[in-house]
């Protein structure tokens, strides 16, 4: 751990309001909500007039236009916030070569790899801090005069606790934590500030009667290994004692592609449903292949009518980006989720991203598998031809 806080995560104000309110001055001061329009539409962004009516994010579109019916309404403009989102960008890496954008929106900045990284290293705590906060309201100030938007700022020794100072300093602030406090900071904030745990971690410790973060403390590494597993259980022990060595990483990769989409009224008509896989599965292999990758996991994703929300994946035996294979897998991994009821949501994505494919060969076996099962106007079975030898990955067809 750092005994400066050279850490900052930057997190831009409702950020998709904020910029719908900076281009347009009859918005300013004004309730804005962006999101999906329809009537099973959900909310993106809400500005900070909104949320003071109980509006946020993911709630559906519905139940914001009850508690904020004077709201302005807006479906979004993506290529405004990309171009805003360069800029901030931009102005981040001016601070710092390691820069790692999580979203449009947020990202962590380590000021030691930038040009003051000599004076912060060379500093004594109580001076690198003042350094510190001086760089971050410089940042800001520089947000605001470029894009007429605030951001909010938090500075720590770790992306753990740079982040739990963002939150802290929300909205338009600059909150540092000085490193040697982190367990002080975290002790009295519930499991839930904690990344990671989410609505069933926390109900599963407040079971054992764990529910600030130094519950988690003094319960102690074997206690929360025998709650939680030992990968998850170790993790949120590290974090209750505020560990972090995780480096800051520039441009990270995507994990995974994915898209998705809500239905107006829900489909319960199960042709239906894989016909709008299949046109999800194109939409999702399009990015995939705008973006120059493939995968071997195709991942399904359904949301039921009563909002439970099921997935399911399947490994294919090498990366691919036909969407035909990608749809075929898709469409079997839809034949196992029970769809009595109604979808209200469907999303199909891929992971286990590559720089190759070998599709040719997995489209062919998937051709053919799907062949067995078709019929000859003689009425027996087609036969089906013997695969050729599977290529090493290294075979795989490069990307240019």
């Amino acid at each position: 751990m750092r005994s400066v806080p050279s850490i900052i995560h930057l997190d831009m104000d409702a950020f998709f309001a904020a910029v719908e309110q900076a281009s347009k001055p009859s918005l300013r001061g004004k309730p804005v909500i962006v999101g999906g329009l329809g009537g099973r539409g959900v909310v993106s962004t809400a500005s900070y007039e909104a949320r003071k009516f109980g509006v946020h994010s993911a709630m559906p579109m519905a139940q914001a236009r009850r508690l904020c019916p004077n709201a302005a309404f807006l479906t979004g403009r993506f290529e405004a916030y990309r171009a805003n989102s360069e800029i901030v960008m931009a102005l981040l890496r001016e601070r710092s070569p390691l820069v790692e954008p999580l979203s449009l929106d947020e990202a962590f900045v380590d000021l030691e790899a930038g040009p003051y990284g000599p004076a912060l290293a060379g500093a004594t705590p109580a001076e690198g801090a003042q350094l510190v906060l001086a760089l971050a309201e410089d940042l800001r100030a520089d947000i605001v005069a470029h894009t007429g938007l605030t951001a909010s700022v938090g500075a720590a020794a770790s992306k753990l606790m740079a982040k739990i100072a963002s939150e802290q300093a929300k909205p338009d602030g600059l909150v540092l934590i000085e490193p040697g406090s982190e367990r002080a900071v975290l002790a009295p904030m519930p499991v839930r500030a904690l990344p990671g745990i989410g609505p069933a971690t926390e109900q599963a410790l407040r079971r054992a009667g764990l529910t600030t973060v130094a519950d988690l403390a003094d319960a102690g590494f074997e206690e929360l290994v025998a709650l939680l597993g030992k990968a998850h259980g170790a993790g949120v022990f590290q974090m209750a004692l505020g560990w972090d060595e995780r480096p800051v990483v520039p441009d990270r990769d995507a994990k995974s592609v994915s898209v998705e989409d809500t239905f107006e009224v829900d489909l319960a008509d199960r042709d239906r449903i894989l016909r709008e896989i299949d046109h999800l599965a194109a939409r999702c292999v399009r990015r995939l292949r705008a973006a120059g990758r493939s995968g071997r996991t195709v991942v399904l994703k359904v949301r039921r009518f009563d909002f439970s929300t099921l997935t399911r994946s399947e490994t294919l035996r090498g990366p691919t980006d036909d969407p035909e294979v990608i749809g075929a897998t898709a469409r079997r991994l839809a034949m196992q989720v029970d769809v009595t009821g109604g979808v209200r949501l469907l999303g199909v994505g891929v992971a286990q991203l590559a720089d190759y494919t070998q599709e040719d060969l997995f489209a062919q076996l998937e051709r053919e598998e799907r062949g067995r099962f078709r019929r000859r106007p003689s009425g027996r079975p087609r036969k089906r031809p013997r695969p050729p030898d599977r290529p090493s990955a290294a075979g795989g067809r490069a990307r240019t």
